[in-house]
Parts: C-alpha cells; sequence; structure tokens
C-alpha cells in the first residue's frame, strides 16, 4: 500500500487487521479437547474493547510513514500476544475476585469451578507463549518480563501496602504493573513491526506505560461516577476494592467526611451505596483526579512527539483521549 495514507484508508486497514485478530483469537485457542476449548474460548467469545490489540495495530500502522508498509503478519501475533495475556490474566482474577459475571457472562469459575478456570488461565497463558516464540527472542524477553510485572501487581493488590507505605502510591505501583505494563507492551510490539528505530520504541513504550495508568485511573473514577455510561457504579465499592477515589478521600481526612471514611473502611453493603456514591460523587477529589489524569494524558501525548505526523500517530492520540474521555 502507498506511504501516506489517509485516516479513511487506515481506518480500513486497522479494521481489517483488527478482524483477524478477532478470527485467530479463538483460532489459536482450539485445543485436542472440545471442554478445553469451550473453557478457552469463553471468554474472549463474550466480547471485550480489544484495547490492546487496537493499540499494538495503531503503532504498526507507523510502519506506512516509516517505511511503506508495516509487517502485518507479526502485527497480528503481536496482538495476539497482548490479548491472550490479557484474556489468561482475567480468568485469574475472576477466581480472586470470587466474580460471578464477566462481559456479561457467567464467569468460568462460576459456570465451571476455581480449580479449572485457573488451568484454563495457564492454557491460554501457554498459547501467548506460543505465539509470541515465532515472534522472535525480543519479543519474548519483553513478554516474560511483562508477565511478571502482571503477578507482581496482582500480589501487590492482594497484599496491601506494607507498613509505612502510602495507600495512595501502593495503589499507583499496582496500577503500573498489573495494567499499564501489558499496554506499554502493546504500543512497543507495535512499534517493533512498524520498523520504527529503537528510540521511537521506547517513546512508545513509554507512551504505553503512561497510556496504560490513565486507563486505569479512569476506570477507578467510572466506577463513581458511571450514572450516565450505563455501566453499573460501585462494583468496587461493594467489593472492598480500595481505588484512587476512596484513597484520596481517606488520606484528605476531612472533618466532615468521618462518617464517610467509616463506611470505606471495608466493602460497602448495597443498602449504603447509594449514599455512598452520592456523597463520592460531590467530594473535591473527583475533579482532584480529573485534573491528574488530563495531566497524565498530556505527558502521553508528548512522547508521541518524535513520531512522524500522519494516520497512525493521530490514532493513538485519539485512544489515549479514548482512555480519558469515558470518565469525564
Amino acid at each position: 500500500m502507498k506511504t501516506g495514507q489517509t485516516d479513511a484508508e487506515f481506518e480500513d486497514w486497522g479494521n481489517a487487521l483488527l478482524q483477524r485478530v478477532e478470527v485467530e483469537l479463538l483460532s489459536v485457542l482450539q485445543s485436542d479437547s472440545p471442554f478445553v476449548t469451550e473453557m478457552a474460548r469463553h471468554l474472549p467469545a463474550a466480547g471485550g474493547k480489544r484495547f490492546r490489540p487496537m493499540l499494538v495495530i495503531g503503532a504498526a500502522g507507523l510502519g506506512f510513514d516509516l517505511s511503506g508498509c508495516p509487517d502485518q503478519e507479526t502485527a497480528l501475533k503481536a496482538a495476539l500476544v497482548v490479548e491472550l495475556t490479557h484474556v489468561g490474566s482475567l480468568y485469574h482474577d475472576d477466581v480472586m475476585d470470587e466474580a460471578d459475571w464477566r462481559r456479561g457472562a457467567p464467569s468460568a469459575n462460576k459456570r465451571w469451578q476455581n480449580s479449572t478456570a485457573i488451568l484454563i488461565g495457564d492454557f491460554i497463558f501457554a498459547r501467548s507463549s506460543a505465539v509470541g516464540a515465532a515472534l522472535g527472542s525480543d519479543y519474548v524477553s519483553f513478554q516474560a518480563a511483562t508477565f511478571a510485572r502482571l503477578v507482581s501487581g496482582q500480589i501487590q493488590e492482594l497484599v496491601g501496602p506494607a507498613p509505612g507505605v502510602d495507600p495512595v502510591q501502593h495503589h499507583l505501583r499496582v496500577v503500573a504493573d498489573k495494567t499499564a505494563a501489558l499496554i506499554a507492551a502493546s504500543a512497543r510490539f507495535g512499534a517493533m513491526a512498524a520498523g520504527a528505530d529503537p528510540a521511537q520504541v521506547e517513546a512508545l513504550t513509554r507512551f504505553g506505560e503512561r497510556l496504560g495508568t490513565c486507563f486505569q485511573l479512569s476506570d477507578d473514577l467510572l466506577d463513581i461516577t458511571a450514572d450516565d455510561t450505563g455501566k453499573a457504579p460501585g462494583v468496587d465499592l461493594r467489593e472492598g476494592v480500595p481505588t484512587l477515589v476512596p484513597l484520596l478521600v481517606r488520606r484528605a481526612a476531612r472533618p466532615q467526611d468521618a462518617d464517610l471514611i467509616e463506611a470505606l473502611a471495608g466493602p460497602v453493603p448495597a443498602s449504603d451505596l447509594p449514599q455512598v456514591l452520592s456523597q463520592l460523587r460531590a467530594h473535591p477529589v473527583v475533579d482532584q483526579v480529573r485534573a491528574d489524569l488530563a495531566r497524565r494524558s498530556e505527558a502521553a501525548l508528548a512522547e508521541l512527539d518524535t513520531l512522524p505526523p500522519g494516520p497512525a500517530r493521530r490514532a493513538l492520540a485519539g485512544l489515549c483521549q479514548l482512555a480519558v474521555d469515558r470518565s469525564a
């Protein structure tokens, strides 16, 4: 394809590649055992945003401006690696969270049992590693380091902050490892598929890391402010999962928030949830988090300055804006 695509041409190219990801995702999860195939495809078949594959494809699209044609097959495999890693982690997350639903369908642990869901997550991680091996050692080594961060982030979230550690900073570290790490890998792998030079690869890795933090903090905020989105609010509050807004409320420790802080000390009962959500939405920390998100988004976008202008760069900037706007 020609260098210097229009935005419409780039979108068509990206959508076509994303459709291939969707098909290959289910194909990769084929097993000799029909039961394993059914379980492994259970969550991917339920859909999802496919944010990480979109980021791989967006970054890979820089190849049109760098070399005239990105390596589509490498981009496809890289997109599969990150999405398989993400999906496998969700099977494990649902076991740890004792979740009943995921993406509008019964969770695997609910439909079958915890031990089965854990093993299916392991099976999906194995498939991810097999696809990654075909990409070469540079991809495999970064994938391994990313997976180590994912596990570390999950453990840190489980055990909580050590004595003397600021809970807000602990949460941000969890966000970096549990969410931002894989989004950073997505941007990096796309840049590698595009044939970007080392400086551009590192810039896109930093972009992905910053974008990943924005993505998760936006999700945190959405759990408080989701009335107008159709998403049920307060999921984290009901489960007693500490996220940024409640943590900042507790750090501020305003005298008038004493009852609210007490309510946030553990899982919020369903009967108390409307009142707690109302108080949180009216609290000034919500605007503080939105302002912090805007700053983080600007820092992420600044990492794109070294890239050639064009549809791919604009698409990456659009993904960053999307991550922030969904909780606005």
